[in-house]
């Protein structure tokens, strides 16, 4: 992999993600402080998260198989990347045009199915966001088979901050939830626009196309989508499903406390998320060219980071939940602490599947992939049958626990499988990583204990990065001037 390259799509990725997680926890502030009632967020959670499940239909994991095809072709035979291209897009056109269209006409009866007919006058507009969404990530993954990460990069900035801006001024101008929608709707579309002009610019309007395309090619490209299907699908129950359950068995108000949870994860997530984006198609390309050992590197040495990052990160989020939800988003809101808390192990377990599971897609082992990650998702739906109506919505994240912990291992495996990972190597990290955690966490919780107030949580955030960046270098774990080279 060229140093080089993966340097400046990383940064372009990370700057979009963290353009990204500044806009939505801007968002996320301004709707749940200020612009929106607790009910009024609960609904829009609720609404988000159907819609969710119905975009599964329209993507059917054709963007995925197409990159994972345009990156083997553009290092065997390139000319028939195009042709992998206008395949995947006429089959995301009809299966946006067919659910939407049913989407449109079911609506009413799905929120009522749902037990959830307040979210009706939402679900209205849901045809109208499903199709701009499912366009606007259509994009961003086909760059992403073409190693153009800075474009993914570009048209989630643009999504992002027009999501921000028209999600603001529509609930101004429409209000509530309706208008909340509404802009999310019209800033999504905008970064669909730009994505799919860019795709026709950059990618199909100048190449070459005058060889036919291969016999049997979109039917390859179809026949990939399916394990990939299956696994969206699976991601889908996992952070969708568990938010409609709630609403099924609760109320909005308690939707919204899941839901701003989920939020606040989804926020701490973007730098893996980052990571895995960008590295994905170079597993591809060395096992393309017979490299695997090299992939294995790259994939051993991202996994140690995350690690590091990510551990951490997770118990300093169990500490400092009540003081930071009470201070940001206001003293309503502190009965989403234990939910927060609960997630803290899901921020590290959704982390390593971040870089995990695109790697196994572009791989070519997205059929393991799909059989773990569908029968982790059947669990959680099962266990949260059990567990929200036993504890609530923190039973509602402790199933989410539980089924990724399984998944994660099988998903483990199988990259060790076909890698062969230095698991020794792995495990003694994990152990120095733990021990910096301990000494981390010492800090934070003695800072916190001795200061009031927004002081004590900005000196206690300051003091777990500064002994945690100590002793990570000072172990060897972090280095420095790698980091340097990526980011510089």
């Amino acid at each position: 992999m060229d140093l080089k390259r993966f340097a400046r799509s990383f940064k372009a990725m990370l700057s979009a993600r963290a353009l990204h997680m500044v806009a939505s926890g801007v968002l996320m502030v301004v709707l749940a402080r200020v612009l929106l009632t607790q009910t009024e967020y609960g609904l829009l959670g609720a609404a988000l998260a159907v819609m969710g499940v119905v975009q599964l239909f329209t993507d059917l994991g054709i963007a995925k198989a197409a990159a994972r095809y345009i990156t083997e072709y553009r290092e065997t035979n390139p000319s028939q990347v195009p042709h992998v291209l206008r395949a995947a897009v006429v089959y995301r056109l009809a299966a946006i045009g067919v659910v939407g269209g049913l989407f449109a006409l079911l609506s009413g009866h799905i929120a009522r199915v749902v037990g959830q007919p307040e979210i009706g006058p939402l679900l209205v507009l849901g045809a109208g966001y499903v199709a701009v969404h499912s366009l606007f990530t259509f994009s961003q993954v086909l760059f992403q088979g073409y190693n153009q990460i800075t474009y993914s990069a570009a048209i989630r900035a643009v999504g992002s901050v027009g999501r921000l801006l028209l999600a603001v001024v529509f609930v101004l101008l429409v209000g509530g939830a309706v208008g909340a929608l509404v802009g999310y709707i019209v800033g999504y579309g905008v970064g669909a626009l730009v994505g799919l002009g860019l795709l026709y610019r950059k990618c199909y309007r100048d190449a070459d196309r005058d060889e036919p395309p291969e016999d049997g090619l979109t039917r390859r490209v179809a026949r990939y989508s399916v394990p990939l299907t299956a696994t969206r699908g699976a991601n889908i129950l996992d952070k969708r499903v568990d938010t409609i359950l709630v609403g099924y068995f609760m109320n909005p108000v308690a939707v919204g406390y899941y839901y701003l949870s989920k939020q606040i994860v989804d926020f701490i997530h973007s730098p893996a998320a980052s990571l895995g984006f960008t590295l994905s198609p170079a597993y591809g390309e060395h096992k393309a060219e017979g490299e695997t050992d090299h992939a294995a590197q790259i994939y051993e040495t991202t996994l140690k980071y995350i690690l590091l990052l990510y551990v951490p990160a997770a118990a300093g989020m169990v500490i400092v939940a009540e003081p930071a939800i009470r201070l940001v988003f206001g003293a309503k809101w502190v009965d989403a602490v234990p939910v927060l808390q609960m997630f803290a192990a899901y921020v590290v377990l959704q982390a390593v599947s971040y870089v995990t599971g695109d790697a196994l897609d572009f791989l070519g082992r997205a059929r393991e992939r799909a059989v773990a990650k569908g029968g982790g998702s059947v669990g959680n739906f099962l266990l949260n049958l059990v567990m929200i109506p036993a504890f609530g919505v923190v039973g509602a994240a402790a199933a989410t626990v539980i089924t990724h912990t399984a998944v994660l291992a099988v998903t483990l495996w199988v990259i060790h499988a076909e890698l062969s990972l230095s698991v020794t190597e792995l495990v003694r990290h994990l152990a120095a990583v733990v021990a910096v955690t301990a000494a981390m966490s010492a800090a934070v919780y003695t800072v916190l204990a001795q200061i009031g107030g927004i002081g004590a949580l900005v000196v206690s955030i300051l003091a777990g990065v500064a002994v945690w960046a100590g002793l990570s270098v000072a172990g060897g774990l972090l280095d420095l001037r790698r980091v340097r080279t990526i980011l510089t």
